[in-house]
């Protein structure tokens, strides 16, 4: 099979693999579509330290299950996404508190296994999403990662109902759950350097758009910074309100500046980071957007050219997210 993969940080290189065979509880999946996450840049870029050298990166895969191995409740036919969670122990107290996002010995696909650039994928039968017949499988790609960990940090921002949401960085996770706090009744800020984003949030529903650094017209209820920027995140606290919380959703951010207590954190002002997510979390979004009917933005590359797809997100050169199709 072709695969695209990391050999060291700053390589990615095209080669031909042996297609995997499943074991115990795993699926073997025909990769349909794979989406292009900031977090494969991070992975490529050696933002995060190597887990499996070599990896093929990719964890918002849409795919056909094509082989079984034991122990498996999916057959050969079925559709399903593959996403970021790949696994976690169970038995940890982080898992039986129901916050399995927090396991010590969690895996990821795409960095301690390897994902969807490729033309199959292993996939773990417990952690894959059924997806129905008849989907669109491009629009679908984003919300296995893009959605999901955007419905986890909206959750965290604990936006009031009504309130008012600040978003600083407008791609592919952001375009997604901004609709779903505009479909809560919420008013929306956007703060991008991006006139693409800009007109795109606007399209949406955004009340305001500004550059990264304005001060906006109102003070903000809740506020995620998904920009992988640490020197937003003292802007983004000066602009909430009293009680206002900032959550931060990438898996990788820059040094954030210092501090000062009375600008930024007084009054009851919260800073949270937002770590993976549950398979709740995933079953909770899958079904919202659904029902939402999100309008989901993408820009398909063939597998062949997934080093492009990669650098035009490194550049944002295109709104919303980037697809490879096999």
């Amino acid at each position: 099979m072709r695969a695209w993969t990391v050999p060291e940080p700053g390589t990615l290189q095209r080669t031909e693999r042996e297609t995997p065979e499943p074991g115990p509880g795993e699926l073997l999946v025909r990769v349909l579509a794979c989406g292009v996450c900031r977090t494969d840049l991070h992975v490529l870029d050696g933002d995060l330290p190597v887990h499996r050298p070599g990896v093929v990166p990719g964890h918002e895969i849409v795919g056909e299950v094509v082989a079984v191995g034991p122990d498996c409740l999916r057959r050969p036919g079925d559709r399903v996404g593959v996403a970021w969670l790949r696994g976690t122990c169970g038995a940890c107290r982080f898992c039986r508190r129901g916050r399995e996002n927090l396991c010590e010995r969690s895996v990821y696909t795409g960095w301690d296994a390897d994902g969807g650039y490729a033309g199959f994928a292993i996939g773990v039968d417990a952690f894959a999403y059924p997806l129905p017949e008849g989907l669109d499988i491009v629009t679908t790609a984003p919300l296995l990662c893009a959605g999901i960990i955007g419905y986890r940090a909206l959750r965290r921002a604990e936006l009031p109902p009504g309130g008012r949401l600040g978003i600083w960085g407008f791609g592919g996770s952001a375009h997604l759950t901004a609709q779903i706090a505009l479909s809560e009744g919420a008013e929306l800020h956007v703060y991008t350097r991006s006139e693409e984003d800009r007109d795109l949030a606007l399209e949406l529903g955004a009340a305001w758009v500004g550059d990264s650094f304005d001060v906006g017209p109102s003070p903000l209820d809740a506020a995620i910074c998904f920009a992988p920027a640490g020197e937003l995140v003292p802007a983004a606290l000066e602009r909430l309100d009293r009680g206002g919380t900032l959550a931060v959703a990438g898996i990788h951010l820059s040094d954030v500046p210092s501090l000062n207590y009375r600008r930024h954190l007084f009054q009851e002002r919260q800073l949270r980071s937002v770590t993976a997510n549950t398979r709740a979390d995933g079953e909770e979004f899958l079904t919202l957007a659904a029902r939402l009917n999100l309008r989901v933005t993408t820009h398909e590359y063939p597998l062949d050219e997934a080093d492009r797809a990669l650098d035009d997100l490194r550049a944002d050169r295109f709104a919303g997210a980037a697809v490879l199709i096999p």
